[in-house]
C-alpha cells in the first residue's frame, strides 16, 4: 500500500505539471502554476518523508503537512477552473485524485492517532 501511494502521489504531481504546461501564458498563470506545482509535488515529497519518520508523532506531523498541501492543491485547482484557465473536464480527474489522496491521508492520520493513544494506555 505504501509503495502504491508513493506512485500515486508522483503520478498526480506529474499530471499537475502537465496540466500547467497546457495553460495559456498570462501573468496570472505563472503565479498559479508555480504555486500548484509546489503544493502538488510537496504532497508526495512529504509523504515519502513521513514514511521515514522516526516516531509515530513525526509520522503524523509529516502527514499533516501532506494534508495541508493537498488542500492547497485543491484550492489552486479551483482557481484554475473558476478563472477560466482550463475547463473543468481537464481538471476534474485531478480534483478527484487529489480528494482521494487527501481522504487516505486524513484516514491514516486518524488511525495513527488512535493507535498512538491506545499504545500509551
Amino acid at each position: 500500500m505504501k509503495e502504491q501511494l508513493k506512485i500515486r502521489f508522483k503520478k498526480f504531481a506529474l499530471s499537475v505539471i502537465k496540466l500547467c504546461e497546457t495553460l495559456p501564458r498570462r501573468n496570472s498563470t505563472s503565479t498559479i502554476s508555480n504555486q500548484i506545482i509546489s503544493s502538488s509535488t510537496s504532497m508526495g515529497a512529504n509523504y515519502r518523508s513521513a514514511l521515514r519518520g522516526r516516531s509515530t508523532a513525526e509520522f503524523i506531523s509529516k502527514l499533516g503537512i501532506v494534508e495541508e498541501e493537498s488542500d492547497e492543491t485543491l484550492y489552486w485547482l479551483e482557481l484554475i477552473v473558476e478563472s477560466g484557465l482550463a475547463n473543468s473536464e481537464h481538471v476534474d480527474p485531478l480534483w478527484k485524485e487529489c480528494n482521494e489522496l487527501l481522504a487516505i491521508v486524513v484516514s491514516t492520520i486518524n488511525t495513527s492517532r488512535k493507535n498512538q493513544k491506545t499504545s500509551k494506555s
